[in-house]
């Protein structure tokens, strides 16, 4: 039997231990002070014949893990696009784990489910998407894409006469994808685990944006490999938000191509999306409304916790026949096709938590303009670290930054380098290492909506400490 009291001590320790992380972010050092391996002996070994008290794990937990933790949700952690978590988005994660809602049906979960679809009429009206599209919540952008890409697969083969769903791939028309050669790696993941094989690259300008002539004349000739076009089934990728650029594709000229050869539109664009809702950076979206399908990382710029992506798709019956089953054992949403859908429709997943929950919480905490002001936020703070670092001798911005990416260098590769690790050793921030045009170099992701005036002295700073440390190199 279900006893409530013995949940008391256990989440009375989880919020104890809580409160000291974040009390801990402001000054801690943002890498972890430990690894893996490090860390084997403190969560490993045999598993121990008796069991710990509820409490007691939660405390044995909190202490093994402390060392190993990265402070992602400080305001001076720039890796990876990684954004920090907004406080009632926080809060209503616990809740969503507290209520332990299976949320496939809109029959069995109503409360979540309401709240879901709520923050999902939000998301459209906030980044000025078709009213009535399908919103599914995701795992991440990873699985947002993969589930706009399955859209598009069963809709292209769909009007090529092909019944996806019965027949399988084997024998079907081949599609084309063609994508923008600077597109994120997980497009081509999710096109392998469609079955789609690798896409064809289109020519990218200095910016990584698609250009439009190398797009139109791909559409135009068919596959590289010779094969003519003709009316194949076709898909092209756009991006919104370049992972080194922050640059966005030309949405107007690249969509009216790929319309002109009835290929399906998807947008990545798991931060980039997010400027669509702010009044100083929407014009870096314009068009991008007229696609098919879109994704998004709502734990990116959005800050709710792990994991949220968001999958857009104007073709309601594409996504459910693409993603949706029916069983007898499952009550199904009683409006069909046409209605809203139930949740597990929309996702690859049958079982979930009710992670569009937190969005909800954190879009009603926030409001309209309080989501203008955090996605602008971001893009001025990404701004001012430019001009700012690009002031110090030897550092060179190699991006024109136009939303929250900054990609630097310093000089040789071996010192841009070594600059990314004295940050990293040196713990007062962190940006993360890449290559970008055959150059080393390192990558500032602005992504959390607590990063301030204050980060950005210290950011300077650890990286004005690293250059001196660097000279020679």
């Amino acid at each position: 039997m279900l006893r409530p009291e013995d949940y008391t001590a256990p989440l009375d320790r989880a919020a104890e231990h809580a409160r000291r992380w974040l009390g801990s972010i402001p000054s801690r050092h943002v890498g972890p002070r430990t690894t893996a391996d490090e860390l084997a002996e403190a969560f490993g070994g045999e598993l121990p014949e008796t069991g710990l008290d509820p409490a007691a794990t939660v405390d044995a937990l909190a202490a093994a893990a402390e060392p190993g933790l990265m402070a992602m949700p400080s305001g001076r952690f720039y890796g990876w696009v990684i954004g920090g978590t907004l406080p009632a988005a926080m809060a209503a994660d616990w809740l969503v784990s507290a209520w332990d809602q299976n949320t496939g049906l809109r029959f069995a979960t109503p409360a979540v489910v309401a709240a879901e679809e709520a923050a999902g009429r939000w998301v459209l009206d906030l980044l000025d998407l078709p009213r009535g599209a399908d919103v599914g919540f995701t795992t991440g952008a990873s699985m947002a894409n993969f589930s706009g890409l399955a859209a598009a697969r069963w809709r292209v083969l769909e009007r090529a006469g092909w019944d996806l769903n019965e027949r399988g791939l084997s024998g079907a028309p081949r599609i084309r994808v063609l994508v923008g050669a600077e597109r994120h790696d997980t497009i081509d993941m999710g096109l392998r685990l469609l079955g789609l094989g690798a896409p064809e690259p289109v020519a990218v300008d200095g910016q990584g944006r698609i250009r439009p002539d190398a797009l139109a004349a791909a559409l135009a000739e068919g596959r590289p490999d010779g094969e003519h076009s003709g009316d194949a089934p076709a898909v092209v990728c756009l991006q919104a938000g370049n992972l080194h650029s922050g640059a966005f594709d030309p949405f107007p000229e690249a969509i009216a191509m790929a319309r002109a050869h009835s290929a399906w539109v998807h947008v990545d664009g798991a931060f980039g999306l997010w400027a669509a809702a702010s009044a100083s950076t929407k014009h870096l979206m314009r068009g991008a409304e007229e696609a098919d399908s879109w994704g998004t990382d709502a734990h990116k710029n959005l800050n709710v916790p792990y994991d949220c992506g968001i999958v857009v798709c104007r073709d309601i019956v594409a996504l459910r026949h693409a993603l949706g089953l029916h069983a007898d054992y499952l009550v199904h949403d009683a409006h069909g096709d046409h209605g809203p859908g139930d949740p597990f429709e929309k996702v690859p997943e049958l079982s979930r938590r009710a992670r569009g929950v937190p969005v909800w919480a954190a879009l009603r905490s926030l409001g309209r303009s309080g989501v203008d002001g955090l996605v602008a936020g971001l893009a001025e703070h990404a701004a001012e670290l430019a001009r700012r670092v690009g002031e110090l001798p030897g550092a060179e911005v190699l991006n024109d930054v136009v939303f929250s990416q900054v990609t630097l260098a310093f000089g040789s590769d071996a010192r841009t380098a070594a600059v990314a690790d004295f940050l990293a050793r040196d713990g007062r921030v962190w940006m993360s290492g890449s290559r970008w045009h055959g150059r080393v170099v390192l990558r500032i992701s602005v992504a959390n909506w607590s990063s301030d005036a204050g980060d950005a002295e210290v950011s300077v700073a650890a990286i004005r400490d690293a250059l001196a440390a660097t000279q020679g190199l």
